[in-house]
């Protein structure tokens, strides 16, 4: 079923790696990694979505300042076969996927410094390191 990860009071700064690894549940909907200071406040969100109503499989990548969302960039390309992750973080967010495939997503917070991690939904995690 459905996993959480929820770190506070971390220091993942620029120039750092954040690495997850897991499994994509065989009938997942969707998950998510949330990196910011807190629940209202991500410099990313980060959210593959396997069934969306308007776009099927698209990852969802999006922003919260005090509660409210940005705009949305939608990859529609969005491979199923996902397992490794590795989100870096500079004035841009780097996600590489297991494909070779980079997304890349502006700070637009412009965080210097991530404290929140969230890691949720039809995700198996085995694996998770700040390097």
């Amino acid at each position: 079923c459905c996993q959480e990860l929820e770190l506070k009071n971390v220091a993942l700064t620029a120039g750092e790696k954040l690495k997850v690894k897991g499994e994509i549940l065989h009938d997942a909907e969707r998950f998510q990694i949330d990196l910011g200071c807190d629940p209202e406040d991500l410099a990313l969100h980060f959210n593959p979505r396997f069934h969306d109503d308007a776009d099927g499989a698209v990852l969802v990548c999006n922003s919260k300042t005090g509660g409210c969302w940005g705009d949305e960039k939608r990859e529609i390309d969005n491979p199923l076969c996902f397992h490794i992750y590795n989100v870096y973080t500079f004035d841009m967010f780097e996600v590489e996927l297991p494909d070779g495939q980079e997304v890349q997503f502006p700070n637009r917070a412009g965080m210097d410094v991530i404290t929140y991690i969230r890691i949720t939904g039809d995700f198996k995690l085995t694996s998770f390191k700040i390097c």
